[in-house]
């Protein structure tokens, strides 16, 4: 049975667009977020003089994904304070935004922060749910087996904060019984059967797709198959999203298939990129063993509840 997690969080500014800490109950770790606005007030926190890994955020209005660089520092202070600079001098001008992940004592050190990084650059890119602007992750996995299985347990609980605050792009689709391998950066993501609601499928004369309900999440299949070509180019999910599919190699631009399970906010975005159009996947995407329609096997699911 999966257990609940407590989750402390603090408005240091009073405001929810300032800069906040989040803690989770019996873990070594802290984070901070905070806009590009509060950098002056954010880099004189003690926290930001330690060992640290950083997430350096931003939306384009032109693009579907989030902008993402993760980097790592033993001075993040004066990290970001380069970061800030203009682009000509060697800054990056994207974000917007700023969280930072350090440990409440010392025993965080450069060798375990470097081993975050790569991890974190690895799930981000294998994800598919940011643009990363880090370029290739460094394979770094000189650690003793006991200080990785440390870190592999400091990773699952950023993955669990950030999330809570708004930071959505290190979602990964696991078996509850999978475990890291000690001596790989890479652990590809796979379905877990029994988390799963229920599975369903969209079917064409020209495609196949299947999709689960992970842990909450509308997650298409490996596999699946996509329209090659679009009918319909002004929607988002069509013209920014399933391009950016493709050119991530999550989307086959030689099969049309799906590389991976990848997490998508909605059945209809699922629909739609799946189609090539503007779809209602309430109603296309149904239920593989009564046939219903997605919107239609959820409601029946909702009155069940009630009538128990």
């Amino acid at each position: 049975m999966t257990l609940g997690k407590s989750i402390k969080l603090f408005l240091v500014d009073g405001s929810i667009n300032g800069i906040l800490t989040a803690e989770i109950i019996n873990w070594t770790g802290h984070v901070l977020s905070a806009p590009r606005t509060k950098l002056l007030d954010l880099i004189q926190r003690e926290e930001c003089a330690r060992t640290g890994i950083y997430f350096l955020v931003g939306q384009d209005p032109e693009d579907s994904l989030p902008s993402v660089y993760i980097g790592e520092s033993d001075d993040v202070a004066n990290r970001l304070k380069q970061h800030n600079r203009t682009e000509e001098a060697g800054g990056k001008d994207f974000w917007e935004k700023v969280c930072l992940v350090t440990g409440k004592d010392q025993n965080i050190t450069k060798t375990h922060i470097k081993y975050l990084e790569s991890r974190l650059i690895d799930i981000a890119k294998r994800s598919g749910q940011c643009l990363l602007k880090n370029g290739t992750a460094h394979l770094y996995n000189r650690l003793p087996e006991s200080d990785t299985a440390d870190m592999e347990y400091f990773l699952e609980q950023i993955q669990v904060v950030l999330p809570a605050l708004g930071y959505t792009f290190l979602k990964e689709i696991k078996y509850p019984s999978e475990q890291p391998k000690v001596n790989s950066i890479i652990a590809p993501a796979s379905v877990d059967t029994s988390n799963t609601e229920a599975e369903f499928y969209l079917s064409t004369r020209d495609i196949n797709a299947k999709a689960k309900v992970i842990d909450g999440e509308f997650v298409v299949l490996k596999d699946s198959q996509v329209k090659e070509t679009p009918s319909q180019s002004t929607h988002s999910y069509i013209s920014k999203l399933r391009p950016t599919l493709i050119e991530q190699g999550i989307i086959s631009v030689d099969s049309f298939r799906f590389t991976q399970n990848y997490i998508f906010s909605s059945p209809s975005a699922a629909a739609a990129v799946i189609n090539g159009q503007e779809t209602n996947g309430r109603k296309a995407w149904r239920e593989i063993n009564t046939h219903l329609p997605y919107a239609q096997w959820q409601q029946n699911q909702v009155e069940r509840v009630i009538q128990e």
